[in-house]
């Protein structure tokens, strides 16, 4: 990872580049790494960097005469479940929008590629033959000397022992062999990277798992092959990989059962090339189901155990990014399989360190997804749990359960005794769906329209025809106040800073790249306090990008306040009723029109911040309500609105509607893309003066745009677009989804894409892969319900 950043630094032109590594370069977990690549990925960021990996290795050694061992061998993945086989579709969509070789096959073309494998049970294999492995450490002596020939420096054999910030904002890190002071620090420190981010006060989320493989004696079968066999994956059965090492089996497994941490405490320093007695009894289920599916190797002996510790972050995703509060602090580690994702991981870090963003998402990266609500206890946990995760189905909106609940509502468990199904979001615990009285109240995952689908058309129901109430208090939420919150937010926001008391707009915050950082909400409550809202997941994101973006004589309060009040939506036709029914503040729409907030009172609680807005499509009202009192003004709300009808609803309702109104949401609005792209101009105001991205997003609005945002309605059949699947015209592929859903309102399956500029033209025939299949979609220029927004002002 380290190796790969400072090559990458280098063709970025920022030579200027120092890597201190405390013993031999790859001494950590590289050396030890079974060093595979797979093109087989169903989410699109990692996909990208998959693919480029792959090219990369291929023509290192080209470049930098370092052998790095490239064996493209291709791989198979193997399905025995439907589920599995859909899981192996979804990846084939993701593929053909990255124009990789691959196809499902069935058995006896596995047999035709891999004659040893047994294909018992097996209905389909994904089979991706550009795939292949690479030796860790050529790869990593490679990537080293071409960051030395571009003018990079490396450091053996000299221990980091501390990294702190000066008074002037530079950074200085403390070694063995003298102090070094930088403008940028990387944390690239792999196991120990934990205890490195400690010294600089930052608590880093992960722990390190171990994880096994072996490698057989010489087997016979394999002498005479005119080829390498492809590695198998396997989720179902041994949970692992099988592959050719030279003329040897090698079989790498990822145990279900009772997964180890190691270092809990911390890494030992004078640890080096460091391995561990294999646990056989902890593996050995799974090591016995892998002879079974490879008898040959049966009877060979084992002439080489690896065992070995591995960096595991808490939701499986590399922590690529700036570290929380510290500017200029990054971090490079937390990968797992860092040979896979070391050379993509460089490269897009490498461009966010440059040029202020990457062309790939980087949210799912972004080391600020985690906030201080987790713990040690919880880190160990959640890396046991994706580590067994690593081969099992990843379901759309899979959700991880160790050490939960982090963070809750005061309604947490109520809800939860009435059905409610919850999701984590940044620690919260905020409702999904809830659960009808015949149907199981735990989480239900599938490709097609699991059983929740019923439970979901009654909560939108509910909404559009009568009312409904959602706790959506895992929302990040900002006080900005102070004589200069107006003027600095003016720098902050493409689109106008309300100037009355009372308003609202929806801004986006820009980097000066002209891409989105963020899509807030902004309600001002007096002459100088505005109140901020957005995804959770977003919360220190955006605090760490206005707090380092004030200027020192600017007098500007900055404050994180998404625990100190909670967030109810009334929404539908007759919330007005409901919420008439607890609070004395005048309602109508001469007192009190769309898009404008009130500090009310409501059901005894005072202060409660009212914002008459609704991402339903429908009238409504959101609540930010202290606390204390969220109890008592559900119960009020719940109460006045059960003669009504109204229901609970939760965030799969949520996401339908929405999509239903054609409104964009954070899969839409990401570093990728630019307003004009994303064709949200209309909340940009580019003659209010100067905004940080205005430059770039001119530019972008004069240019050839390289994508547009397009709303598709599909005819999905029993499969609606997640995210990712490719988008064709005629046989040419133009684009991926972003989000999608089904929506129950119009009985018609949504989504959002990004294609190529003339395909987002109105009524533009397009086809969406879905398990699959092509199915038929259409580009549509008004929202399928509500088109002129007549109901949000009723």
């Amino acid at each position: 990872m380290g190796a790969s950043l400072l090559y990458h630094l280098c063709r970025e032109g920022w030579n200027d580049c120092v890597l201190v590594e405390k013993a031999e370069l790859t001494s950590g977990s590289t050396w030890h790494a079974a060093g595979q690549i797979t093109h087989g990925l169903a989410h699109w960021g990692l996909a990208k960097i998959n693919k480029y990996g792959v090219e990369f290795y291929r023509n290192l050694e080209a470049e930098t005469g370092q052998s790095v061992s490239w064996h493209g061998c291709g791989s198979l993945r193997v399905a025995y479940l439907d589920d599995e086989v859909d899981f192996i579709h979804h990846i084939l969509s993701v593929g053909r929008g990255l124009e990789v070789p691959m196809e499902i096959i069935g058995p006896d073309e596995i047999r035709g590629l891999h004659p040893f494998f047994n294909l018992d049970g097996v209905k389909a294999g994904l089979h991706t033959p550009n795939d292949g492995h690479v030796d860790p450490a050529g790869a990593t002596f490679g990537m080293i000397k071409g960051a030395r020939r571009r003018g990079a420096t490396v450091i053996r054999h000299n221990r980091v022992t501390d990294v702190r910030q000066e008074a002037n904002g530079a950074w200085r890190v403390v070694t063995e062999k003298g102090d070094i002071t930088c403008r940028h620090v990387v944390n690239a420190a792999g196991a120990y990277a934990k205890q490195v981010a400690a010294w600089s006060g930052y608590n880093l989320p992960m722990a390190n798992t171990t994880h096994h493989y072996f490698v057989t004696d010489t087997v016979k079968e394999f002498i005479d092959l005119e080829r390498e066999l492809p590695v198998v994956r396997d989720d179902m059965t041994y949970s692992g990989y099988i592959r050719m090492e030279q003329k040897s089996g090698l079989i790498g497994i990822y145990e279900k059962t009772d997964p180890r941490t190691i270092w809990d405490e911390g890494a030992p320093w004078e640890a080096e090339n460091e391995l561990f007695e294999p646990d056989y009894d902890r593996i050995a289920p799974f090591l016995e189901k892998a002879l079974e599916r490879m008898p040959l190797l049966e009877d060979y002996g084992i002439k080489r155990e690896v065992h070995g510790a591995i960096p595991m972050p808490p939701d499986g995703n590399m922590l690529l990014g700036p570290a929380p509060e510290l500017r200029n602090y990054w971090c490079c580690c937390g990968s797992h399989v860092g040979i896979a994702w070391g050379p993509g991981a460089g490269k897009y870090l490498a461009q966010w360190m440059v040029r202020g963003t990457a062309d790939i998402n980087m949210r799912d990266f972004d080391p600020r997804r985690f906030g201080s609500w987790i713990g040690r206890e919880h880190e160990i946990a959640r890396a046991k749990e994706d580590y067994v995760l690593r081969h099992e189905i990843p379901y759309p909106g899979r959700q991880r359960n160790s050490g939960r609940p982090q963070k809750i509502s005061p309604l947490y468990r109520r809800l939860t005794a009435v059905g409610a199904i919850h999701e984590e979001i940044y620690g919260w615990e905020r409702p999904r769906w809830f659960a009808l009285p015949d149907q199981r109240r735990e989480d239900v995952y599938g490709f097609r329209r699991p059983d929740w689908h019923r439970a979901v058309a009654e909560e939108c129901r509910a909404v559009r025809e009568r009312a409904g109430v959602m706790d959506l208090t895992g929302f990040a939420k900002l006080d900005i106040t102070g004589p200069g919150a107006h003027e600095f937010l003016d720098r902050m926001i493409a689109n106008r800073v309300p100037r009355r008391d009372g308003g609202i707009v929806l801004a986006h915050i820009l980097n000066e790249s002209g891409t989105i950082e963020a899509e807030t909400t902004l309600a001002r409550f007096g002459d100088d306090r505005f109140y901020m809202m957005f995804a959770a997941f977003s919360e220190q994101k955006v605090f760490d990008w206005l707090v380092q973006h004030r200027q020192p004589e600017e007098r500007v309060d900055i404050s994180i306040v998404s625990g100190q009040r909670g967030c109810l939506v009334v929404s539908g036709p007759r919330s007005r009723d409901v919420l008439s029914q607890i609070t004395d503040a005048a309602l109508d729409n001469e007192s009190w029109p769309w898009l404008r907030a009130r500090t009310i009172s409501a059901a005894g609680a005072a202060d409660v911040r009212a914002l008459r807005m609704s991402y339903q499509g429908e009238l409504g009202w959101e609540l930010h309500v202290p606390m204390p009192a969220m109890d008592d003004v559900y119960d009020a709300l719940w109460n006045a609105g059960e003669p009504l009808g109204i229901s609970n609803f939760g965030s799969y309702a949520l996401n339908a509607l929405r999509l239903e109104k054609g409104f964009k949401g954070a899969s839409e609005l990401t570093n990728e893309v630019t307003l004009p792209e994303a064709d949200v101009m209309r909340f940009c105001r580019l003659d209010k003066g100067n905004f940080i991205g205005r430059d770039a997003t001119l530019a972008s609005r004069d240019s050839d745009a390289r994508w547009r945002c397009a709303y598709l309605e599909i005819d999905a059949r029993d499969a609606d677009a997640h995210a990712s699947e490719t988008v064709f015209q005629g046989s040419e592929h133009v684009g991926q989804v972003s989000s999608g859903a089904y929506g129950f309102t119009c009985r018609r399956s949504l989504a959002f894409a990004y294609v190529n500029p003339e395909c987002a033209e109105p009524d533009t025939e397009l086809s969406v892969m879905i398990l699959g299949e092509r199915r038929p979609a259409r580009v549509l220029d008004l929202p399928v319900y509500d088109p002129h927004n007549t109901r949000p002002r009723m």
